[in-house]
C-alpha cells in the first residue's frame, strides 16, 4: 500500500527593493548639476484625469520616501518624483540652498518635461516648495497638496517646546561649518537616524530598515557632509524660506493641507491656524499619524489624494 501526502506548497515572500517599486529612474542635468527623478504612467486602460502629479520631498529625504504612493497614484494620473538638489542621488552641490532654489528646479524640470498644468504634492519643506512655486508660477498648476507645512519664518510657533533645546544647539553650530560637519557624521549613523525618525514618526513600525536605508545612504555620498552644513546654516536665515502667512491668502487655486494629529515636529494647531487664512485650503487630519502621513499611512493618504484630484484637478 502506498500513502500519498499532500505537501502544501510554502510559499516564500521576497520583499521587492524599493528602487524596483518607485518607477523608471532617470538623471537630469539642471543647470550643469545631476538631479535625479523618477516617473511613472497608468496602463492604458486605466481610466485618467490627464492631470500629471509631481512629489517633492522634505528635509534628508528622497524619491524612496513615496514608495509606497507611487505606485497607487500612478495607476490613476502620470506621476513623477524628484531628488531635490543636495538630496537622495541628486547633485550635493556647492551652492546656495533656498526654497527658491528648489522651486526653480522644480519649474524648470516642468518646463522641459511636462509643459502641461501638474498637481504638485509636498511633505514638509517639499509643502513650502510646492506654495512658493505656486505663488511664482502659478501657470504650473491646478491645484497642490501638503502633507505638513511648517513656518519657519515662525519658529516660535512652529517648533515643540521639548525641541527648543536641540534647535537652539544646532543654532549654536551654525558659526562653526567644522563643527557641524563633524556633527553631520554622528547624524547620519542608522542608530541615530533611528532614533530621529522616532520623533517625526507615530507609528513605530514604519520605522524599518528599508526607510532607514533611504535616509542614511544619500548621506555617504561624495560633498553630504559640506552640503549638510550650508543646509543647516542656511535654515536659521530669514532669506531661506518665504513668509507662508504672506503668500497663503494669496493663492487662487485648490489646496490641500494633511496634517497627522500626532505631529511632534510641527504642533497640529499649526495646521488650523494655516487653514483659515485662505478659503480655497482644504485641512484633513488623521489620528494616530506624525509629520510623515504619506509614509506612515499610505492607504489613507492615496486615498484622500485620488478623491481630493478628482474633485479639483
Amino acid at each position: 500500500m502506498v500513502k500519498v501526502f499532500e505537501v502544501e506548497a510554502i510559499k516564500v515572500t521576497i520583499p521587492v527593493p524599493w528602487q524596483q517599486r518607485v518607477g523608471s529612474q532617470r538623471d537630469w542635468v539642471w543647470r550643469g548639476w545631476q538631479t535625479r527623478y523618477t516617473y511613472l504612467r497608468p496602463p492604458s486602460t486605466a481610466q485618467t484625469t490627464g492631470i500629471p502629479i509631481i512629489l517633492i520631498h522634505g528635509f534628508g529625504a528622497s524619491i524612496g520616501h513615496w514608495r509606497h504612493n507611487l505606485e497607487v497614484l500612478g495607476q490613476h494620473h502620470t506621476v513623477y518624483a524628484l531628488d531635490l538638489l543636495g538630496f537622495g542621488a541628486s547633485r550635493k552641490a556647492s551652492t546656495d540652498y533656498k526654497i527658491s532654489l528648489w522651486v526653480e528646479q522644480v519649474y524648470e524640470f516642468w518646463q522641459a518635461l511636462i509643459r502641461q498644468p501638474v498637481i504638485l504634492v509636498g511633505n514638509s519643506i517639499g509643502s513650502l516648495v510646492c506654495l512658493a512655486a505656486a505663488a511664482k508660477h502659478p501657470e504650473i498648476v491646478k491645484g497642490f497638496a501638503m502633507i505638513n507645512l511648517p513656518d519657519l519664518q515662525a519658529r516660535e510657533e512652529m517648533i515643540p517646546s521639548w525641541l527648543e533645546p536641540v534647535v537652539v544647539t544646532l543654532e549654536s553650530l551654525v558659526a562653526s561649518p567644522v563643527l557641524l560637519q563633524s556633527l553631520f557624521y554622528l547624524v547620519r549613523r542608522p542608530g541615530f537616524v533611528r532614533k530621529w525618525a522616532g520623533m517625526a514618526y507615530a507609528n513605530p513600525e514604519a520605522i524599518t530598515d528599508e526607510l532607514v536605508e533611504i535616509l542614511t545612504v544619500p548621506a555617504q555620498d561624495r560633498g553630504a557632509a559640506a552640503t549638510f552644513s550650508t543646509l543647516v546654516r542656511r535654515m536659521t536665515s530669514a532669506q531661506f524660506s518665504p513668509n507662508v502667512k504672506s503668500i497663503l491668502p494669496q493663492i487662487n487655486v485648490p489646496m490641500l493641507l494633511l496634517w497627522g494629529l500626532e505631529d511632534r515636529m510641527i504642533p497640529p494647531k499649526s495646521a488650523r491656524q494655516l487653514a483659515s487664512l485662505n478659503p480655497n485650503l482644504k485641512l484633513v487630519e488623521l489620528a494616530n499619524a506624525g509629520h510623515c502621513l504619506h509614509d506612515e499611512c499610505p492607504e489613507q493618504v492615496n486615498q484622500i489624494l485620488l478623491d481630493w484630484i478628482m474633485v479639483n484637478g
